[in-house]
């Protein structure tokens, strides 16, 4: 039913307004409902993603373990550069360093 909503361009409940004091308890409980049902859709979709990124950790944890008993080394050195952007800000394009910068 959700779907339906989203797919004929009807913004869902949840990304609008409720002026509650305008509807009835029956009104209420039934967006109550909606939104019960639309956290939990969503909590299984992300119960469903951290399964999958514990899954894609675990396999990168593997690899770089094999790569090591192979002499592989850990970091190369575009992981030691992007490491040190990451630290100066640079990733983000703005010095975390600088207290005047918002």
């Amino acid at each position: 039913m959700e779907e339906e909503k989203r797919d004929s361009g009807t913004v869902p409940i949840h990304e609008t307004y409720i002026d509650y004091s305008s509807k009835s308890d029956e009104e209420l409980r039934k967006i109550l409902e909606e939104l019960l049902r639309e956290e939990k859709r969503i909590s299984y979709q992300r119960r469903i993603l951290h399964g999958k990124i514990d899954l894609l950790r675990a396999e990168l944890v593997r690899r770089r373990k094999e790569g090591l008993r192979r002499g592989r080394i850990l970091f190369n050195d575009d992981d030691i550069r992007r490491l040190s952007e990451i630290l100066a800000g640079e990733a983000l394009g703005v010095s975390r360093n600088d207290p005047t910068l918002d």
